[in-house]
């Protein structure tokens, strides 16, 4: 079965945008999307270090599968970040250490995947950025075909080619190409805002007070 590529056509951002993102964090970039756009917690990094920001580009899978994940090496773009869906099936990997050193051969950031990948120590190792769901010994099949640069979901997000993605050791988070300036906007605030919390904090103040959350009413004992 053919691998079939969408035209899909997005906005690239610059260098320089893609370097305002550089340090972002996954979890205040989900609270400036209202605390949403976080993928499920089965996606994780095969280690706490990683952490990877770019561009998706999206692959759908036949489950146990990995020819669709093989063509999209060879199209993408360096500074891109894999995002597969493989049917969330953690019993067959369909990334491991080959394709890792393909994928850094092609300067791609990272893989995210809904599925499972193998050669944890390889991937380890050379600091690839790689969040999946599982790992597992058993290897794929291929030939049976995928899509590129379609919309997916991958972790119970929608994504979608050129939609951003931040991801670190607290998982995965989606921002919508289209929401990519004004989130960058909310995300500058927000940290700002931690820097004044934390220096509250250290003045005596407590997060229940900087919060505003609701005072404590003394429960009377029930014998009386």
């Amino acid at each position: 079965m053919p691998v079939f590529q969408h035209s899909a056509s997005f906005r690239r951002l610059s260098a320089q945008e893609l370097e305002a993102w550089r340090d972002a964090e996954a979890a205040p970039v989900s609270d400036c999307l209202n605390r949403a756009q976080a993928m499920d917690t089965g996606i994780s990094p095969l280690s706490p270090s990683m952490h990877v920001v770019g561009q998706a580009r999206t692959i759908r899978c036949q489950v146990g599968d990995n020819s669709a994940i093989h063509a999209a090496i060879n199209l993408v773009e360096p500074g891109d970040v894999l995002v597969a869906s493989a049917g969330g099936f953690p019993g067959t990997a369909v990334w491991g250490g080959l394709m890792t050193e393909a994928a850094r051969k092609r300067e791609i950031a990272g893989l995210v995947i809904d599925g499972a990948v193998r050669d944890f120590t390889d991937i380890v190792e050379v600091g690839f950025p790689c969040f999946a769901r599982g790992v597992t010994p058993a290897g794929p099949h291929k030939n049976f075909g995928g899509e590129i640069d379609g919309p997916i979901a991958c972790g119970g997000i929608a994504v979608n080619p050129g939609d951003l993605v931040v991801a670190d050791a607290d998982g995965v988070t989606i921002v919508p190409l289209a929401r990519v300036d004004d989130t960058l906007t909310a995300y500058r605030a927000l940290k700002e805002r931690e820097v004044r919390t934390l220096k509250a904090i250290e003045e005596g103040g407590t997060l229940a007070e900087i919060y505003g959350v609701p005072e404590i009413v003394h429960m009377k004992p029930d014998n009386e």
